[in-house]
């Protein structure tokens, strides 16, 4: 009897063995197929692990639906630390590493981007912007090249049409790294407190808004045009003036063409590149009275203190790069806040970046990223 189960115990073996090494092995990648905003499809073999992103501000966006985003790049363009120093040293005092991810350029042109360079990297994912890609600043065979060396290429965007490519993009870009479910997430909360916006201001007078670009930093006065800041402030119940103005992304109206409008609520805009040119000063990490001080300075400018907003106390200031984030659900609210206060006195915006902050970003979220005319500095 013995010697028999001895003999069937020899003849299973190689079967036991084979079923043990099965089941300890790593289960097969899955294929991930998306279609991005370019209306294009692409598959990966699995979830990228080496993405070049060709715009580094889009940093921005994986940090809230992965831990580790710095652990993801091959490559990435130099204009999150030139244009986001604040939210950069962030990224960088908590992962070190970053310093070192090489760079592919250093804007949103296609001319400043290199293509040889992000090719010798071996990405196995490259991401561009809508700009990048070409919608913006005129043709680009960005897309092609690419395609013609055999690195997968996605189209996802944050900036110029907001309200209609952050959550396709969102999801598009949890799929292709294995993160659907904190994209999701992310997506369900964005998509509730967009709601709740929307349905309070449904019927409302749209009272006229002046979005001042850049506050300090150039001749008055830069402004959003169609897209970008100009669909929060739709969302937001109000009505931008400029939209008649200018015809692209952004432009510039004169003084008097601002004093002849007199808009009902003035917000300016501003952040850490500012600091240098006396221009109005947010972000991560600054302080709310160094936000006050710079706030005040910049509504007491000629010609912007004879505005009828200022005199009422309905100017504003607001962190310039919610521009190109999914953070900038808490723009809105703030916009929102001030151009219908009687709908919006129970609205916390600071309470919608703190709850952001604790569930989603891979980097603390605090600092003076508005500031509105009710803010006193301190002596």
């Amino acid at each position: 009897m013995i010697a028999r189960l001895t003999r069937i115990a020899k003849q299973l073996a190689p079967a036991l063995l084979a079923l043990a090494l099965l089941q300890a092995a790593p289960a097969a990648a899955e294929p991930v197929t998306v279609t991005d905003l370019a209306g294009r499809t692409i598959t990966l073999p699995g979830s990228a692990k080496r993405i070049v992103l060709a715009q580094g501000r889009q940093l921005n966006a994986l940090g809230l639906i992965h831990a580790d985003p710095a652990s993801l790049l091959a490559g990435w363009g130099a204009d999150q630390k030139r244009q986001n120093p604040d939210a950069y040293a962030r990224y960088a005092a908590k992962f070190p590493a970053i310093a070192a991810i090489p760079t592919v350029g250093y804007g949103a042109t296609p001319e400043s981007f290199s293509f040889e360079r992000t090719v010798s990297l071996a990405p196995d994912l490259v991401i561009l912007s809508l700009s990048l890609a070409g919608t913006r600043h005129g043709p680009s065979d960005l897309v092609e090249r690419f395609e013609a060396a055999g690195i997968p290429v996605a189209v996802l965007d944050f900036y110029l049409q907001p309200l209609r490519d952050t959550v396709p993009s969102l999801r598009m870009l949890g799929k292709l790294i294995g993160r659907e479910t904190q994209a999701e997430a992310y997506v369900r909360f964005y998509e509730e407190r967009r709601e709740l916006i929307a349905s309070r201001v449904r019927g409302a007078d749209r009272p006229s808004v002046f979005m001042h670009a850049h506050a300090g930093g150039f001749d008055c006065c830069q402004s959003p045009g169609k897209g970008t800041f100009d669909d929060f402030i739709a969302l937001a119940g109000g009505r931008n003036i400029a939209i008649d103005m200018i015809p692209g992304a952004t432009g510039q109206i004169s003084l008097e063409q601002l004093l002849a409008s007199d808009p009902a609520v003035y917000v300016a805009t501003g952040g850490l590149h500012l600091a240098k040119s006396g221009g109005l000063v947010l972000g991560l990490g600054i302080s709310q009275e160094e936000a006050a001080r710079s706030f005040a300075k910049q509504v007491a400018r000629p010609g912007i203190s004879a505005l009828a907003a200022v005199r009422n106390g309905r100017a504003h200031g607001l962190w310039h790069l919610f521009n190109d984030t999914p953070l900038h659900i808490v723009a809105i609210e703030a916009l929102a806040k001030w151009i219908h206060p009687e709908r919006f006195g129970d609205l916390d915006p600071q309470a919608t970046l703190n709850e952001i902050s604790a569930r989603f970003s891979a980097i603390p979220l605090e600092g003076a990223l508005w500031v509105d005319g009710a803010a006193k500095p301190k002596p």
